[in-house]
């Protein structure tokens, strides 16, 4: 038994990272991959039940993933991000969410034909939308800032309220149906809610507090975060089931405002929850997706769920959505778009399945039909939504089309040079410093700027770096590059971050350099800061060696005095050189340099 579940347990957390690889590999939405790797593990070729393989820790593990998630999503958020549609976002998730309640209650039962009981409970848990489901898919399509910040913060801000309103319904319902249980039943309910938000903004402001007096080593604020996570959400469910989400979403708005002064709640906190999230993420989508029964797939294709699902997607939601934003700041292409994309997700059919099983031993009929309704729900609406977010996106102008952009850090006659050329050859590029005299030259060759220092926290809701996928940290401070690329790697990829040598590297100290160091460092030994600026500034420029065929090229043979920058790919595509990369060029491909001599 022990094995079994060992098994289970490692098959389910390979298969969902492994998901997670192959959906970017692909240019997949990752959900869509998890579930039918899920479904393959489970009902399909019936490895293994993991219900069955974990017992009595099934329900209690997905709980806990749950909370870490929502944790991971709330305490990311920032009101900056909703700068300008504030008032929309207020709408959709009060407003909106209670005309989706209504919709989806009265699609239950008129077309699914659940009684109306049961669908006044599933409706309120079919508002949810939720980090699990959304920031995966924000991830893959690159919108605009300000459609994805709506987006991301409804379903964070929804997903424990779905649950919630739920459990409202169903404690209603009880009240009106058993005769045992007075009036004053409810006002538990509210209290235990109450009592959750107060678990979650003490421990949230109680964990940052001591964080911040350093009362923690470094090595362990993660961790202890994780475990007042686990405790706060856990503490909320003791007093009445389904509070521990809305516990641990106030716990991570209130990390989310006190981490904005208290420095030591920094990247390596947030970095740490948020990788954690990803590997929950993944595993919880297969353990529930693997769960499911033949015959609750084979149930999905009946008239009365896909027209649900049908009615679900065309008209609850994006009526819900123009109604509630009517008048405010949003364009009709955002309205249209956010009014189309609602994926259902973790949340959703793990509360299902609990539900579930308290209406049937209420003796509700239909109730069964709870799960096969949810998950094809949640299956069809992660297929539809992650495969036309993208396209539909692009056909209403609300993503970056263009191809991927380089952020380059510091102004100087060297990179603006360079910048200037990337833009030549179609690759979006944006400038970074704080200094308006030294982004002047940039300016007036009309390349994109931004005037302020990078590293502050501000300036992430002061730039849109959607569309750029590479970083060059090029200023004349090599402890200022080594930061900026230590910083923004999370983000961009280390792969994707690069910055110039110092002078160390011409010196003959290179044997002290790390190999690791060296892949991100560009161009070559001597392109210091100095000497690239001194070449710029003395009749130097960047070209295009006459390469065609595919080859490659040792440093040694090109012409004296030039210094390989990049290799401009088909597509626009850029691979910049480093001090460890072996120049290779495939047929069609440009070598970009630069040396003596006018440009062509």
């Amino acid at each position: 038994m022990e094995n079994i579940a060992l098994i289970s347990v490692a098959a389910i957390v390979v298969a969902g990272i492994f998901s997670q690889w192959l959906a970017w590999r692909i240019q997949w939405p990752s959900i869509v991959i998890m579930s039918i790797a899920g479904l393959l593990l489970g009902p399909v070729f019936g490895l293994f039940d993991p219900q069955e393989a974990l017992g009595n820790f099934y329900s209690p593990l997905i709980s806990l993933a749950v909370a870490i998630i929502l944790f991971e999503g709330s305490s990311s958020l920032d009101v900056r991000e909703i700068k300008g549609v504030s008032k929309s976002v207020f709408r959709i998730v009060t407003f909106g969410a209670f005309l989706a309640w209504i919709g989806g209650a009265l699609a239950a039962h008129f077309i699914a034909g659940l009684s109306l009981e049961i669908s006044f409970i599933i409706g309120g848990l079919f508002i949810v939308t939720g980090p699990t489901v959304i920031i995966p898919l924000l991830r893959n399509a690159k919108l605009k800032p300000r459609t994805a910040a709506v987006l991301k913060w409804e379903g964070i801000i929804v997903d424990p309220f779905g649950p919630l309103l739920a459990l409202f319904a169903y404690e209603v319902i009880k009240v009106l149906t058993t005769e045992t249980l007075q009036a004053d039943y409810m006002l538990n309910f509210f209290i235990s809610a109450v009592i959750a938000i107060i678990f979650g903004y003490v421990i949230g402001f109680l964990v940052s507090l001591m964080i911040g007096k350093g009362m923690f080593p470094e090595y362990l604020k993660s961790p202890i975060m994780i475990a007042f996570v686990l405790l706060c959400f856990t503490l909320a469910e003791v007093v009445m089931h389904e509070t521990g989400m809305l516990a641990v979403t106030v716990m991570g708005l209130t990390v989310a405002r006190t981490k904005h002064y208290i420095s030591s709640l920094g990247h390596d906190v947030s970095h740490f929850v948020e990788n954690i999230s990803v590997l929950l993420t993944s595993t919880i989508f297969i353990l529930l997706t693997s769960s499911l029964s033949r015959e609750t797939i084979a149930e999905m294709f009946t008239w009365p769920i896909i027209g649900f699902v049908l009615v679900m997607l065309f008209i609850v939601r994006p009526l819900s959505i123009w109604l509630s934003t009517f008048g405010t700041e949003l364009s009709n292409a955002e309205k249209g778009l956010i009014g189309w994309v609602a994926p259902r997700g973790i949340v959703a059919l793990s509360v299902s399945g609990y539900f579930a099983t308290n209406l049937l031993n209420d003796g509700h009929e239909g109730a069964e039909l709870l799960t096969t309704l949810t998950f094809a729900l949640v299956f069809i609406t992660v297929c539809a939504h992650g495969f036309s977010l993208g396209p539909v996106a692009k056909a209403l102008k609300l993503a970056n089309d263009a191809p991927p952009g380089i952020l380059i850090v510091g102004a100087n006659s060297f990179s603006i040079a360079l910048a200037g050329h990337l833009q030549k050859l179609g690759i979006p590029v944006l400038i970074s410093d704080p200094s308006a005299t030294q982004l002047l030259p940039a300016i007036h060759q009309q390349i994109p700027t931004h005037q302020g220092h990078i590293l502050a926290e501000h300036s992430e809701y002061e730039v849109d770096l959607t569309p750029y996928e590479t970083i060059l940290s090029m200023t004349g401070d090599p402890s200022l590059n080594a930061l900026v690329s230590q910083s923004y790697a999370p983000r961009f990829g280390y792969n994707n971050t690069f910055s110039l040598p110092n002078r160390n590297y011409k010196q003959g100290k290179q044997s002290a350099v790390p190999t690791a160091r060296k892949a991100h460092l560009l161009f070559d030994e001597e392109a210091i800061f100095t000497e690239l600026n001194k070449r710029i500034n003395t009749g130097y420029t960047i070209q295009t060696l006459p390469y065609q065929q595919k080859e490659k090229i040792e440093r040694e043979s090109l012409p004296d005095d030039t210094i390989p920058l990049f290799v401009k790919k088909e597509k626009t595509a850029v691979q910049f050189v480093t001090l460890r990369r072996k120049i290779t060029l495939d047929e069609g491909d440009q070598l970009i340099v630069l040396r003596k001599g006018s440009s062509e």
